[in-house]
């Protein structure tokens, strides 16, 4: 039996988000396994991960919105902007709460990031971490637009150190982020840890482990629970027609619909002017 759906993981820290997926693949016996949206093998939190007809719906959540607790210490930093890189500069700047809570509303809003040298964007077809790791003298990086909704600090931990909550667009990179806030403080900032709560609507709070999947103690969400459109049932001669990406006739107010055939759930299918056809495919 083909398993199809959506399974929330709370991703340990230390391992790497392919790997929770090879894992979750394997558990289930499912023949195909993906994402929506990688985490830092330092990264620990929510990863959807899909099953079967549900490694479709990548491009769908690419540009979800996200929210992570992180912890930012100011004062140094490092290649990496986190605590895998080596320590490259310092001050004895303290930051205080006043002070940051000054220069954080220059961070909400849409704005221009930087992603760190050591990241997955891909220069001239090569991801820019190995490109870094491999002593190359020019990376090239360009900034990309991002926007953040919200930033809340909820706590003072320590010297220099603070957790937050930020709620921001899919793309955007918190380690850039403590970098450029701290820049704004005329000091350096590295980010200690990073927590993903959710992705989309998605929450970690019904998130399960790798060893709960392991004892079964887990629930696949299906494919059509998570859109939250009309349903529409299709005949045999219009859903072929459509899965051969023809447009057809359909009286029907415009917007997007859930498609079935009988009892399966086709995907997602857009009426415009009286005509159907697919916006998202799933078989």
């Amino acid at each position: 039996m083909r398993i199809n759906g959506i399974i929330l993981i709370n991703k340990e820290r230390g391992i790497s988000s392919n790997s929770v997926v090879n894992k979750v693949k394997h558990l289930l016996g499912a023949d195909k396994a993906g994402h929506l949206g990688t985490l830092d093998v330092l990264g620990e939190g929510l990863l959807p991960v899909t099953l079967g007809k549900g490694t479709k719906l990548f491009d769908y959540f690419l540009n979800k919105d996200k929210v992570y607790r992180t912890v930012f210490k100011f004062g140094y930093t490092t290649t990496t902007l986190d605590l895998e890189g080596e320590v490259t500069n310092k001050n004895d700047k303290a930051v205080t709460l006043d002070e940051l809570n000054q220069v954080l509303c220059n961070f909400i809003g849409k704005q221009n990031q930087m992603p760190p040298i050591y990241s997955a964007k891909k220069i001239n077809g090569k991801k820019a971490y190995q490109l870094a790791r491999s002593g190359a003298i020019e990376i090239n990086l360009k900034p990309k637009e991002i926007e953040v909704y919200s930033i809340d600090i909820i706590k003072h931990l320590d010297f220099n150190t603070f957790e937050f909550n930020i709620h921001c667009s899919s793309g955007t990179y918190i380690r850039s982020l403590c970098r450029d806030i701290a820049n704004s403080l005329t000091t350096y900032g590295v980010m200690l840890s990073i927590q993903r709560t959710k992705c989309g609507n998605f929450s970690i709070d019904n998130a399960y482990t790798l060893d709960d999947i392991k004892n079964g103690k887990f629930q696949i969400i299906s494919l059509d629970s998570i859109f939250d459109y009309s349903s529409v049932n299709l005949s045999q001669s219009q859903s072929e027609r459509l899965l051969n990406g023809v447009l057809i006739s359909f009286i029907a107010k415009d917007g997007l619909y859930k498609a079935y055939l009988n009892d399966e759930f086709l995907g997602i299918t857009e009426v415009k002017d009286n005509f159907m056809k697919f916006k998202l495919r799933l078989i």
